[in-house]
């Protein structure tokens, strides 16, 4: 039906007769001669309509913005200083000899080109907003990526297999969708949340090399990179050690960036979970960020200042100081503005000083903290954060995770601000990095248990075995994130794949024989019959594609994504279902409408 895409009218097709199909961008009317700029997923491309072909002119009078339509005609160059550089269209343009009305459109609820648009009309209305220039290109991309992630996978010897949306309920670290059973009374399957255990029970089987890109689900509170049904690039392997297993992948992301994007990635950082806390709070660090912690617990245990010396003498308690070179010159305004704003993370303050002039010493600060501190204290602050004159240093000082997450969300605040780019604190670069050596463990302090940092069948470090018994918050594990610009792109790890090593974990975990059989007796079965070690790594698509589109949100590379109240206002998902529909399922409602 037609001869070519609108955006890929060029000077090549100089001359020729082309027939275009798409929908009218914009329409203008100039005394005489109207202009319609016809577009289609490639792009733009303007339409000359002269009053000479009368039938075809009174079309084009009446053609509204939306409207489908077909056009024949022949490409000419557009008159001297009429170009537009910006499409590949831009240096000719199409007279029309013939235009048929395919379909009209009613009046668009939005002007496609409007930049102002909120989030609840673009998604009520996301037919007409993925026809959207901007998204059209976003979702190009998000095609392009996962079709170079299938060619980098299929050339190193990885096969493509499907595993099951309806499967068991197994404790994954979030909640599960359940589906009720209608042929089993009183019985739920689960969406998978990742196809984790059925990847290793692959590896079992011998296929070596697995990958899919599937969705998965779970059921947890929303922002901006979550979504409770999301696509993840899910990779496992056979016979490959943790270094191997990054090698491999960043190879591939490198692979994706190139081929999609035109992008070189610079050199991977790596960093142990333990620096990276140290350094950033974070275990997912934004390297663009010029901006690093400095740890003085140790000299705040004797002060006299009970809000740092608490924290400093108490288990698990840390102060840690952030430098911001030049940020003396932030007002008292800006200053208290910072303080709210970690409270955000359970900071109850945050304590500041401001160099004026290092020499002097005491004398040279000024801050309402410097009076409590003593001497020795003063010099370890300056000597230790590098400070110099016109400086400004925040302080936290809390148990350890308040602190990592406060200052953590302050140093990308601060570094992501115009007073961070403007005085070299920001980097506009990619900056992607690998955590390694992440806990086996951590402590829930109100259940009084261990619980996995990964999951349970996640490999503790070689020689760690034993530290499950006797000392499991100091058991590392093969685990590894991959972070791109402070997200996490992928994370995973080498799995066990022994019988003994899995028994410690569970006892480590308090998790009985009767309660591994019942929830993980089908893996743990599979793994006896000469389980290879494996391994491998999960990518979140929707992630990855959202930083190389710059989008603010995943919603913006999803072609039908949920609210942050996980609804779609598309169709109006979730609905109320029939009482029939639920009488089949032996459902009853407890309070369908509460009050």
């Amino acid at each position: 039906m037609r001869t070519s895409y609108c955006g890929q009218v060029s000077e090549a097709l100089l001359g020729q007769t082309v027939t275009l199909m798409g929908w009218a961008h914009r329409r203008r009317d100039h005394g005489g001669v109207i202009f319609i700029d016809l577009r289609d997923r490639e792009g733009l491309v303007q339409i000359v309509c002269d009053p000479d072909r009368p039938e075809m002119f009174h079309t084009a009078e009446g053609v509204r913005n939306e409207f489908c339509l077909k056009i024949v005609g022949k490409v000419r160059a557009r008159p001297a200083g009429t170009e537009n550089a910006n499409l590949t269209s831009g240096k000719v343009e199409v007279l029309c000899q013939e235009l048929e009305v395919l379909n009209p459109s009613v009046t668009p609820p939005f002007q496609l080109d409007d930049d102002n648009l909120s989030e609840t009309v673009r998604l009520t209305h996301r037919v007409l907003d993925l026809r959207r220039p901007q998204m059209q290109k976003n979702l190009m991309l998000r095609y392009r990526v996962a079709m170079e992630v299938r060619k980098y996978l299929d050339e190193h010897g990885f096969v493509d297999i499907e595993t099951p949306m309806l499967t068991k309920s197994t404790p994954e670290g979030a909640r599960d969708y359940l589906v009720p059973s209608r042929v089993h009374d009183g019985m739920f399957f689960a969406l998978p949340q990742s196809p984790q255990l059925f990847k290793q029970l692959l590896m079992v089987a011998g296929f070596d090399r697995y990958y899919q890109i599937t969705k998965c689900f779970r059921d947890e509170d929303l922002r901006a990179d979550r979504q409770p049904e999301f696509t993840q690039i899910d990779v496992e392997t056979s016979f490959l050690g943790e270094e191997e297993i990054r090698a491999l992948m960043e190879g591939m992301i490198r692979t994706v960036f190139r081929k999609a994007l035109g992008v070189e990635l610079p050199a991977y950082q790596q960093l142990s979970y333990a620096e990276a806390m140290r350094r950033y709070g974070s275990d997912k660090p934004d390297l663009r960020v010029r901006l690093e912690f400095t740890e003085l617990t140790d000299v705040m245990k004797d002060v006299e200042f009970k809000v740092f010396s608490g924290p400093a003498t108490m288990k698990g308690g840390r102060v840690a100081a952030l430098r911001i070179p030049g940020g003396g010159e932030m007002s008292r305004g800006e200053i208290d503005g910072y303080t709210e704003f970690v409270k955000i993370y359970g900071a109850k303050g945050l304590a500041w000083i401001k160099v004026n002039d290092v020499a002097k010493g005491r004398e040279g600060l000024q801050s309402p903290i410097v009076k409590n501190l003593h001497d020795a204290a003063v010099v370890q602050i300056l000597e230790r954060t590098g400070a110099a004159n016109g400086d400004l240093i925040f302080f936290g000082a809390d148990k350890a995770k308040v602190v990592n997450d406060a200052l953590g969300a302050l140093r990308v605040k601060v570094g992501h601000s115009e007073f961070g780019r403007t005085h070299g604190l920001f980097d506009d670069v990619w900056a992607p990095l690998w955590v390694v050596d992440f806990p086996m463990f951590e402590y829930d302090d109100e259940g009084k248990r261990w619980n996995a940092v990964h999951h349970p069948f996640t490999s503790p470090k070689d020689g760690h075995e034993d530290l499950m018994d006797s000392d499991p918050g100091a058991c590392l594990a093969k685990a590894y994130d991959m972070v791109l610009n402070g997200w996490e792109l992928g994370g995973g790890s080498v799995r066990i794949h022994r019988a003994e090593v899995q028994s410690k974990v569970f006892k480590a975990l308090a998790i009985s024989p009767e309660e591994a059989k019942l929830k993980f007796g089908f893996l743990l079965d599979a793994l006896q019959y000469g389980a290879p070690p494996h391994g491998g790594l999960a990518f979140g698509l929707d992630r990855l594609v959202t930083l190389m589109t710059r989008a603010e949100s995943i919603r913006d590379v999803i072609a039908f994504p949920k609210t942050q109240r996980a609804q779609c206002l598309l169709t109006g998902a979730p609905s109320a279902v029939d009482e029939l529909q639920l009488r089949e399922l032996h459902i009853r409602l407890r309070n369908p409408h509460p009050a």
